[in-house]
């Protein structure tokens, strides 16, 4: 005979189900209309919540395809985690295994959800043993672990109700959030070359120095003289901006 617990657990599992899905075969024994009161009061709770970390998505879909959107996640998605600011993460998650309609729509959450994302973000804007005075290309470069180059095929930081690409442009879009010692985040639109700076020095682990890095990025390029002073300038305006600290002390 079944315990206690184990009729609870039960109980609340059938509760559950058919607070997600409408449809569940299973109902708990609570009068409809007071089920119905607790469907409405949990899924406006989910739409408010995830709507408020994609606002631009929110409003491009409108209220009624947001609705339609949020019903899909809370009846397809099991997430791992009750923390309400992780939600977001798992919705981004839910929507990258669905097909991108519009076009943009991964790309688009992606960006809006990456706000979040830093702003939870608990390293420090300069990393430790940094010298903010360092030579760039004798020194190793030390990029901000709050410093993030973002690519999209779509130029997300522009997209909104009234404009709506249905195909990308031909160049892509390069992107650098960051959060500042005041805990401040800017969007900022960078070129190809900064953003592969940002990115090779967050990818690689020894931290070479400046001249070895822009060695590596224009090896082979018939223009490289060209761009090896060019690559030197973005890692200037780069530690101007704050997203390179300096150099990383011995």
């Amino acid at each position: 005979m079944p315990s206690d617990a184990s009729r609870l657990a039960q109980q609340q599992a059938i509760f559950a189900a058919c607070l997600r899905d409408p449809a569940h075969p299973e109902v708990p024994p609570i009068e409809p209309a007071r089920m119905a009161l607790y469907r409405e009061l949990f899924f406006n709770t989910l739409r408010d919540l995830v709507g408020s970390s994609f606002p631009v998505l929110r409003a491009i879909l409108g209220e009624e395809g947001w609705a339609e959107l949020i019903g899909r996640f809370q009846r397809e998605h099991r997430c791992r985690t009750p923390l309400f600011p992780a939600l977001a993460h798992e919705f981004l998650e839910w929507l990258q295994t669905r097909p991108a309609q519009p076009p943009f729509l991964h790309e688009l959450a992606h960006y809006e959800w990456v706000e979040l994302a830093l702003a939870l973000d608990e390293a420090e804007a300069v990393p430790p043993h940094t010298d903010p005075d360092g030579d760039l290309l004798d020194g190793r470069p030390a990029v901000s672990p709050l410093a993030w180059p973002l690519a999209y095929l779509f130029p997300v930081h522009r997209i909104c109700r009234r404009f709506q690409p249905r195909q990308p442009p031909e160049a892509p879009t390069f992107l650098l959030i960051r959060r500042d010692a005041h805990d401040a985040i800017g969007f900022h639109e960078i070129d190809s070359l900064s953003h592969a700076l940002l990115d090779a020095l967050h990818r690689c682990e020894g931290a070479p120095s400046g001249r070895t890095l822009i060695e590596q990025l224009v090896a082979d390029r018939p223009d490289a003289p060209a761009l090896r002073r060019l690559a030197l300038e973005r890692l200037v305006a780069l530690r101007e901006r704050g997203a390179i600290c300096g150099t990383r002390r011995a």
